[in-house]
């Protein structure tokens, strides 16, 4: 496994914040501020964007896990240097704010090129909840929990909270999340449809590379076009789903991938995927 040198960025190294490491056809993306429960800064946020779009472009990476060092996940968005009041702001900074910083976030996730399973190893709150939520695969370590924190904060939840919950959970459960803002056990979380599979604390980040190493040994586009029919679906009519799910199938017939599948069938052996 490779990992990254660091770089400097803002007060602390970026790479150092944020870990990169490849291995078997998996990125691996590591928060790593423990001592702030891997709350998010700026150009924490805009590393993260950049691996997932890399991961995207680069054939060799298969699928990626996101998760993190220490006993939390990400409590969130690192507040620090945020403006204290309104008197500090003007129309448009917040608005600007979130859609370039914790939508752009959840967006790199949704529209990442490769499947994304995060490994939720503590407390996800906030923006750091949404990013889990995002991920097309969750697994929870035990000791993990969910808390849709910002009513506590008297603010509105962002990060596309309000599209992904309702998706996972349905309108009221999501209501009840956002409105009380109550920690949600893992147990709890899997449930109620948040999270795929609660495993032992220690058995975290073996499963997590067992289902991204499996994952990775598949048929990557047809993994992938999966994914953007599924992500697409809640949001468009049968006939729209209908057309994307025909056009899907289309352009996976041309991958080598398909045709291997289907030789493999025939020829009554393993099939070999190399992710094109």
């Amino acid at each position: 496994m490779t990992t990254d040198s660091p770089l400097d960025a803002a007060d602390e190294p970026v790479e150092s914040s944020v870990l990169h490491a490849y291995d078997n056809g998996v990125a691996y993306l590591t928060l790593n501020r423990p001592a702030a429960l891997n709350a998010l800064t700026w150009p924490q946020r805009e590393r993260v964007v950049a691996l997932l779009n890399a991961a995207s472009a680069d054939p060799a990476t298969r699928a990626v896990v996101v998760t993190a060092t220490g006993k939390g996940f990400c409590a969130g968005a690192d507040l620090r240097g945020a403006p204290a009041s309104a008197g500090d702001r003007v129309a448009g900074d917040v608005a600007r704010t979130i859609r370039l910083g914790a939508q752009r976030l959840i967006s790199a996730v949704l529209d990442c090129e490769k499947p994304v399973i995060a490994a939720v190893n503590g407390t996800a709150a906030g923006i750091g909840a949404h990013l889990a939520f995002a991920c097309d695969l969750v697994l929870a370590a035990e000791s993990a929990q969910f808390i849709e924190v910002f009513v506590r904060r008297g603010l509105v939840p962002d990060g596309g909270g309000a599209y992904l919950l309702p998706r996972l959970v349905g309108p009221q459960r999501a209501k009840e999340l956002m409105f009380f803002g109550d920690t949600v056990p893992a147990a709890e979380a899997e449930r109620l449809g948040l999270v795929n599979r609660v495993v032992p604390d220690a058995e975290l980040a073996g499963t997590a590379r067992a289902w991204a190493e499996r994952l990775a040994a598949g048929p990557t586009r047809s993994i992938v076009l999966a994914k953007q029919l599924v992500n697409a679906s809640l949001d468009v009519d049968r006939a729209t789903a209908f057309a994307a799910e025909a056009t899907a199938q289309e352009i996976n017939m041309t991958t080598a991938d398909a045709n291997e599948g289907v030789a493999s069938f025939v020829e009554r052996r393993t099939p070999k995927y190399r992710g094109l």
